[in-house]
């Protein structure tokens, strides 16, 4: 069917993948840095340019359709003739946390928010940064008439800026102004954070076609980083993911939208038609960093330290709360080390507390979406920590499932590229628009709990009988 090409655009830098559109071998790369940002205020032009990087030395050569994933969370206000307002705003933004405070008591709370758009308002979404616009630049949000997140804006400015503007179900799943429960628009909530009505884009289905560039190369309806990370990866029902960054995320696919009455679940919608419901943990990999500085070594002889211990710990136990917790819902807490006897005292001990501290706090996650019905039969650990010995070795057991860490790849820009290739053969009428190409899985390291799934949830029952006697039913409340 020929070759296409995925494109992602992170916070960071510019990703592209040249693949054969049948078999999703990959032909060539590209890559490129972003010019140097300032905040979280950004102008796009930027992304631009490192596109236009990484794309040189004729890396797009022969391309018949490209995908776009992007960072989420981004907003770009539009005037009424496509013109930006200001800059775009990006990113986790620490000054939009009071707009999602008001936000939350204008609607009514927690439950009333998650029954509207399956997430609580949080200080990172389009409409979140739209009350802060409207709070605080007014003459800005005045002229506010159309709004984008940085993969519609990406995608409008490769088709020539036409009239049609464009997003997909996981982009919009993520704005705060779009229900995946129910695949529409809630535009009473725009008007309620900027105080007027503005242009969204058309919804695309994850097969959708957003247009041709004047060239003549189809693109595709794009979507988010996760959504593409999780079509590039291959996974499907019976999978989770757990990412391992500072913070954790965790999250399956669903056939249907979930959402909890406190928010403990993001609903979102996947890149095939599906649903990817989401959980937070505010602590992850800084638990890691934390011991390991406290032990004066690096993740690597943290993690050699606690092969050197055994399951359990010798009993003791870290609640991993070092920037208080989102799952459970204990925002004003702080981590605490329970168990020391004489015997436990010694670092290898401690390096294997805070592994298990760590990955038990995101199996709590996990157990959040299994107590919902979503099956999960393997998990897929993603982030440099995955490929740590003292990760491999534990989760298994405490996660009670296999485990399978992905060799590093550029997963989001696979995941764009199929996407591309999927909508080509939709138009050209060799795959169907609920069928997606058969690309390989990703090559992995499959780890299974074994033997030791008995010692792993033993490991597990002693964290949460500590965890139930410090914080009592606060796990249960968010559920």
């Amino acid at each position: 069917m020929g070759i296409v090409a995925g494109l992602d655009s992170s916070s960071e830098s510019t990703r592209i993948v040249v693949c054969d559109a049948d078999t999703g071998a990959v032909i060539r790369q590209g890559y490129a840095p972003h010019p140097a940002e300032k905040g979280h205020e950004i102008d796009p032009q930027a992304w631009l340019m490192s596109l236009g990087e990484a794309a040189g030395n004729g890396l797009l050569e022969g391309v018949q359709a490209i995908g776009v994933s992007a960072q989420q969370h981004g907003l770009l206000p539009l005037d009424s003739d496509g013109a930006l307002v200001r800059e775009a705003l990006v990113g986790n933004d620490k000054r939009a946390q009071s707009a999602a405070a008001d936000l939350l008591d204008s609607l009514g709370g927690r439950a009333t928010w998650t029954q509207a758009v399956g997430a609580v308002p949080h200080a990172a979404q389009p409409l979140t940064k739209l009350r802060w616009l409207a709070r605080n630049e007014p003459a800005n949000a005045a002229r506010v008439a159309e709004v984008l997140q940085p993969h519609d804006w990406l995608v409008w400015q490769l088709l020539g800026r036409p009239a049609r503007r464009t997003t997909d179900r996981g982009g919009a799943s993520g704005t705060g102004y779009w229900s995946a429960a129910t695949g529409a628009y809630r535009p009473d909530l725009v008007e309620l954070a900027l105080g007027h009505q503005v242009r969204l884009p058309e919804v695309l289905g994850p097969s959708g076609t957003a247009g041709f560039t004047p060239e003549g190369l189809l693109i595709s309806a794009g979507t988010g980083e996760t959504m593409a990370a999780a079509f590039g990866l291959g996974v499907g029902a019976g999978d989770a993911v757990v990412s391992l960054g500072a913070s954790g995320s965790v999250f399956g696919i669903h056939h249907e939208a979930l959402a909890d009455s406190n928010g403990t679940i993001t609903s979102f919608a996947d890149a095939t038609g599906m649903h990817l419901p989401v959980v937070h943990t505010s602590n992850a990999v800084r638990v890691l960093r934390g011991t390991a500085e406290m032990l004066g070594t690096d993740l690597q002889g943290l993690s050699e330290l606690a092969l050197k211990s055994t399951p359990g710990s010798y009993g003791m136990v870290l609640l991993p709360y070092l920037e208080g917790e989102r799952t459970p819902h204990l925002p004003h807490t702080a981590g605490s080390l329970h168990g020391l006897r004489r015997e436990s005292m010694k670092p290898e001990h401690l390096a294997r507390a805070a592994f298990e501290g760590m990955l038990c706090g995101l199996a709590d996650a996990l157990d959040v979406l299994r107590g919902r019905g979503v099956e999960v039969h393997r998990v897929f650990l993603l982030g440099a920590a995955a490929e740590l010995g003292a990760v491999q070795a534990a989760a298994p057991g405490l996660f009670g499932a296999q485990v399978v860490v992905p060799q590093p790849a550029d997963y989001a820009a696979l995941g764009a590229a199929r996407q591309a290739a999927w909508a080509l053969g939709v138009a050209h009428g060799t795959l169907a628009p609920h069928d997606p190409p058969r690309w390989p899985a990703a090559a992995s390291q499959v780890f299974e709990p074994g033997e030791e799934l008995p010692v792993g949830q033993a490991v597990r029952q002693q964290y949460i009988a500590v965890r139930e006697e410090s914080y009592a039913g606060a796990f249960l409340s968010a559920q």
